[in-house]
C-alpha cells in the first residue's frame, strides 16, 4: 500500500510559476521506480506531463511542456517536485501524481494516485 498526498495548486496568471509537491509514503514504496505527473482536464482524458526515476533521476517530459516545466525528487524525503514556470491557460487541469513498477507514461501503468491538485491559469 502506498499513499500520495499532493500540493502546491492554485490561482496564477498566464506566463507565471507554481510549485507542486507529492509526498510519498507506505511500505511498498520501494517497489516503484518512477514518480510522475499527469494532468486532467474538464471532458478530457488525463495526459501524462512528465515523470523521474528515483534511482538515476532519468527525466521524461511531455512535448507540451518541455522547456517549461521541471521534476525533481529527494529520495530521502520521498517526494517530488514539479515546478511550472511560463504557465498558459492550456495548463489548467487537476494535477496528480502517480508511481510506476515500470519505465512508462501511460495512465494504466502506475498503480498509486494522489488525491490531485487543481492548477488554474489565467489569462
Amino acid at each position: 500500500q502506498v499513499q500520495l498526498v499532493e500540493s502546491g495548486g492554485g490561482l496564477v496568471q498566464a506566463g507565471g510559476s507554481l510549485r507542486l509537491s507529492c509526498v510519498a509514503s507506505g511500505r511498498t514504496f520501494g517497489k516503484y521506480i518512477m514518480g510522475g505527473w499527469f494532468r486532467q482536464a474538464p471532458g478530457k482524458e488525463r495526459e501524462f506531463v512528465t515523470a523521474v526515476s528515483w534511482s538515476g533521476g532519468t527525466t521524461y517530459y511531455a512535448d507540451s511542456v518541455k522547456g517549461r516545466f521541471t521534476i525533481s525528487r529527494d529520495n530521502a524525503k520521498n517526494t517530488w517536485y514539479l515546478q511550472m514556470n511560463s504557465l498558459k491557460s492550456e495548463d489548467t487541469a487537476v494535477y496528480y501524481c502517480a508511481v510506476t513498477r515500470v519505465l512508462g507514461i501511460r495512465p494504466d501503468e502506475y498503480d498509486y494516485w494522489g488525491q490531485g491538485t487543481q492548477v488554474t491559469v489565467s489569462s
